[in-house]
């Protein structure tokens, strides 16, 4: 086997739970293939680059094998090699989530309407 459609590979290597949700995330233009944005039947070979975005992560991967089925996550791990810088990245970004989690004090009760849009709001912020 020497190459593989995008979609299948990544959901193979355990990003996506299901072939259709991998293929909406490359349709929607969050995987770059070799630094140029790639469709779901664009065909994956060992030694490519694979820049995937999934919010609010980013992985810089490298197809270091092909599986023709999904197998376990022990194989999985077997098929892509994450670069030092990204597995950092994901690190501090993880991090920086943990520490600036809105914590809610659930003896205070529910809050308000407007309360509950003010949180979610200021969640979003975050993200862009």
């Amino acid at each position: 086997m020497d190459e593989q459609r995008l979609d299948k590979w990544l959901w193979c290597a355990r990003f996506f739970k299901t072939r259709t949700l991998a293929a909406e995330s490359l349709k929607a233009g969050r995987v770059d293939l070799n630094g140029q944005l790639a469709k779901p039947a664009k065909q994956v070979r060992q030694g490519d680059r694979v820049l995937l975005r999934i919010p609010p992560f980013t992985w810089d991967l490298e197809v270091t094998g092909l599986a023709p089925q999904r197998g376990n996550a022990t194989l999985a791990a077997t098929l892509f090699q994450e670069g030092a810088g990204s597995i950092e990245a994901r690190k501090v970004l993880s991090e920086h989530l943990r520490l600036t989690a809105v914590v809610e004090d659930p003896r205070q009760g529910k809050l308000s309407k407007n309360n509950r849009r003010e949180r979610e709001a200021f969640k979003r912020s975050g993200w862009d």
